[in-house]
């Protein structure tokens, strides 16, 4: 019985998704690359955003208003992320428009601690608000199915992170050169990010080994005294490290998917500098390209692809021997582990169809 076809061999109904977001690459690769009878529905263009824009936040789909407005265009309403900015009431009143209306709500738990803010409490508020109310879970890992089990009482199906990179883009060959290097991408210093400790250790590890260089990237807003990303004191020191040729350091406007794809492909390891997370799509990327990834042991990292662990949490720091030693298992251990294209073609075909089954059960 192929996609989207009846036991009886008639087409199944199309079933309609909202999906808050719908354009992110991680939703759009939950869907195969044929239509499956799984129509999600594009991101309402936020106020203020240009008419050409692929911007999609703040999702106009949170606000309860729309779901009134447009309950009759989907069949199933399904919550990723980007609800940072909404209260609990606000997520208790979209909650209630769903029930209103009789729509199912899907959410897959990709943040546990999020990210982009400094403490867990609005996180665990919308959390607290959300993950009771779906009628369905989903997660990327099993530990974090057993926190959500722990926590809320609920159990989650667990479906791995599919390809960030296209598919074509999973066999180019990677440049052959005599360098090992390392880098480390600090963005714009998100609130998870702790930089200065991870470079330092990275910084005499790789002046001990005789072909390693060490590459910090930094977005151009933290060098600017006007951006609340400006750090100055995290810029003194990784420009006299720069300059005692300890490290390169690079500051560039955001990267769009080619360029970043060219970055993660000049880079024999890329050291995620967190001390707080779940899940990374970064991770995923390099697993496409072959990239090794050296990350902390804070979230559920290393049950997402192979990578080198090392100790580093909010509460306890950064343990430097573990990454030490994670450089030095990722210099020994080349090449990576790679993403094949025939194992990830399989994978999105097996996440798409795990999608439609779960939404056609919801909908019984």
């Amino acid at each position: 019985m192929s996609e989207g076809t009846a036991a009886s061999g008639t087409p199944a109904p199309e079933i309609r998704v909202a999906s808050v977001p719908a354009g992110h690459v991680y939703v759009r690769h939950c869907s195969p690359p044929q239509p499956d009878g799984v129509r999600r529905l594009a991101d309402p263009r936020p106020n203020g955003a240009p008419s050409i824009s692929a911007r999609w936040w703040p999702p106009v789909m949170l606000q309860p208003e729309w779901v009134d407005a447009h309950h009759r265009d989907f069949d199933v309403f399904h919550l990723h992320f980007g609800f940072d900015a909404q209260s609990p009431d606000r997520l208790t009143a979209l909650v209630d428009a769903l029930r209103d209306h009789s729509k199912p709500l899907v959410y897959t738990v990709h943040d546990l601690r999020n990210p982009h803010q400094p403490g867990p409490s609005a996180h665990d508020a919308a959390l607290n608000v959300v993950i009771p109310a779906a009628d369905r879970l989903i997660t990327l890992t099993h530990g974090a199915a057993n926190t959500i089990s722990r926590r809320w009482g609920r159990a989650a199906t667990v479906l791995p992170h599919p390809h960030v990179v296209d598919l074509p883009l999973l066999g180019r060959a990677r440049p052959s050169r005599d360098r090992f290097r390392v880098g480390v991408h600090a963005k714009s210093l998100r609130p998870n990010m702790d930089v200065l400790p991870v470079v330092r250790v990275l910084a005499d590890t790789v002046a001990g080994l005789p072909d390693a260089e060490l590459q910090v990237n930094i977005h151009h807003e933290v060098t600017d005294p006007a951006s609340p990303a400006h750090d100055p004191r995290l810029l003194g020191e990784l420009r006299d490290l720069d300059e005692r040729g300890r490290l390169t350091l690079v500051a560039h406007d955001y990267f769009d998917d080619g360029q970043l794809w060219d970055y993660l492909t000049s880079l024999d390891l890329s050291v995620l500098p967190y001390r707080f997370g779940t899940h990374s799509g970064w991770l995923e990327a390099c697993h496409d390209l072959g990239t090794a990834v050296a990350a902390p042991d804070c979230g559920f990292y290393a049950q997402q692809r192979p990578c080198h662990t090392y100790g580093h949490t909010q509460d306890d720091g950064l343990d430097e021997e573990s990454l030490h030693k994670a450089v030095l298992a990722a210099h020994e251990q080349r090449p990576a582990p790679r993403a094949a294209v025939r194992h990830r073609t399989r994978e999105r075909a097996a996440i798409a169809a795990a999608h439609r089954a779960l939404y056609t059960d919801v909908l019984r």
